[in-house]
């Protein structure tokens, strides 16, 4: 075990980790931050996404002592003062969701691709969750919920 420190959510979360457990097992297990779901621990379903200095990860691929150092933020990083993030108030609006298992993962998906780009077009929001798996098959709704929070936080 080694002792690491993990900067989630603008929190600093010590915790001891062994060296073979990934990112998404100890944000999971050690912190208790249990939004970023594990499906396939595989890197191929994307409900592990977290963003990793602002970028996009499978955390189920990253190494927790890896992630030492660097800024993590989870579906649980996204509301501030107790107010939903545009993304999760569209999810919930637009019925972005069925079982809400890959909802987590997509809606860091589209916190990372908004922030890049702003007014995203469809095809473009379909590419930034094309490592996504929705075995619910909301596609449409994901997407729509996407575009509808780029329009939200435009109105702000």
């Amino acid at each position: 075990m080694k002792a690491i420190t993990l900067n989630i959510n603008g929190e600093k979360c010590r915790v001891q980790a062994r060296p073979h457990w990934s990112l998404a097992y100890t944000i999971r297990e050690k912190v208790g931050l249990t939004g970023t779901k594990t499906g396939c621990e595989m890197g191929t379903c994307g409900s592990c996404t977290v963003l990793l200095d602002g970028q996009p990860i499978f955390s189920c691929l990253k190494m927790a002592v890896d992630a030492e150092g660097h800024e993590i933020t989870t579906i649980e990083g996204l509301e501030k003062d107790g107010k939903l993030h545009p993304l999760q108030q569209a999810f919930i609006e637009d019925h972005g969701m069925q079982c809400g298992f890959c909802t987590p993962g997509m809606i860091v998906a589209g916190r990372a691709l908004l922030d890049e780009n702003p007014r995203p077009s469809e095809q473009q929001v379909r590419e930034a969750i094309a490592g996504h798996l929705c075995r619910c098959g909301t596609y449409a709704r994901i997407v729509r919920s996407i575009l509808h929070a780029a329009e939200m936080s435009q109105n702000r």
